[in-house]
């Protein structure tokens, strides 16, 4: 996955705008994600070049502060080059996140603009982020705020990677009768990548109604027999368990009110698992306790509790995260 950053802020030290993205940032490599930032005040001279650039993103950041009125002339500059010289047809396949950071007043009407531009663009839009930062050691020092920025950064990639839909906008109508894009040679590859995906959101609803369950029927059970026990879920794991030739890892998964965090280490044919710190895993993630039943009966997997939002938090490799589900075939079992 490939997502553009065009910064169109002054580039001064206490710009709140520039530890936002930069937390994105890190978040999104983090994911795997090949993150390229474009600082509209060093290329001043070449912005209307830039959108070329736009072509080989899945999905963009546009992040500026508002210091006194409005997005400011860099971002301004920029979008305009994107109506006159950008590729129409690949915009329309690309997601944009709004940033917008004030130390003073409209940071919500820069972000509605940045959104209204890029709908009239023809492209797709993203949840974005927008805020009142009177100096960037707040923001920094609060704990809450980065969750926040964080988790928008989450939702960004699962946005892009399960090419969510949205409703249409009379914004594309109105582009579409001002201006025809010129047509392209597209291979099949690119193709694919501007077709209209209509994600399938039936799984996520039915694993919050068995969550909802769930959460009810496992607090009586952890009360009872102890939340906290070194072995529990051990055995289900090197029961599932399905080598995959040559492949090397380690896990590292912390579920809710325990302790200690679960370790898996996977040696080709050889498993093994336990409780306690583990040193540089591949792979680290939290999980409510209730999520983790639910994989171990066979009702989710690590991915799908990824991309609906029900793991709290990965870091690593997601190709790694996704061979976990194969080496562990967890079988649906009645309720």
């Amino acid at each position: 996955m490939n997502i553009n950053i065009y910064y169109g802020g002054r580039g001064i030290i206490d710009d709140p705008t520039i530890y936002v993205i930069n937390k994105m940032q890190e978040v999104l490599e983090e994911l795997r994600v090949h993150v390229e930032r474009y600082n509209l005040y060093d290329g001043k001279t070449n912005i209307t070049t830039l959108p070329q650039t736009l072509k080989e993103a899945d999905g963009i950041i546009l992040a500026t502060t508002v210091e006194w009125y409005g997005i400011g002339g860099y971002m301004q500059q920029f979008l305009d080059a994107c109506w006159l010289y950008g590729d129409k047809e690949a915009i329309s396949g690309i997601y944009m996140c709004p940033v917008v950071m004030s130390t003073t007043y409209g940071e919500r009407e820069g972000k509605l603009n940045l959104a209204t531009a890029w709908e009239i663009l023809g492209g797709l839009p993203c949840s974005g982020i927008c805020g009142y930062i009177e100096n960037t050691v707040s923001l920094e020092m609060n704990e809450q705020y980065v969750q926040i920025v964080e988790k928008k950064a989450e939702n960004m990639y699962r946005t892009i990677n399960q090419r969510i839909a949205s409703f249409p906008a009379s914004n594309k109508v109105m582009r579409q009768k001002i201006t025809i894009p010129k047509s392209i040679n597209l291979t099949p590859q690119e193709t694919e990548q501007l077709s209209e995906y209509v994600s399938d959101d039936s799984y996520v609803q039915r694993q919050k109604e068995d969550i909802q369950e769930l959460t009810s029927m496992f607090r009586g059970m952890l009360d009872n027999s102890g939340a906290d026990s070194e072995e529990e879920y051990v055995s289900e794991f090197k029961k599932a368990f399905v080598p995959q030739p040559g492949f090397e890892a380690a896990y590292s998964i912390n579920i809710e009110e325990k302790k200690n965090p679960m370790w898996i280490t996977v040696k080709g044919p050889i498993v093994e698992c336990g409780y306690g710190e583990t040193s540089t895993p591949d792979v680290e993630m939290s999980l409510p306790r209730a999520a983790m039943e639910d994989i171990i009966n066979g009702r989710m997997t690590f991915q799908r509790a990824f991309m609906s939002g029900v793991m709290q938090r990965m870091k690593g490799d997601f190709r790694i995260l996704r061979t976990l589900d194969q080496m562990f075939p967890f079988e649906e079992k009645d309720r």
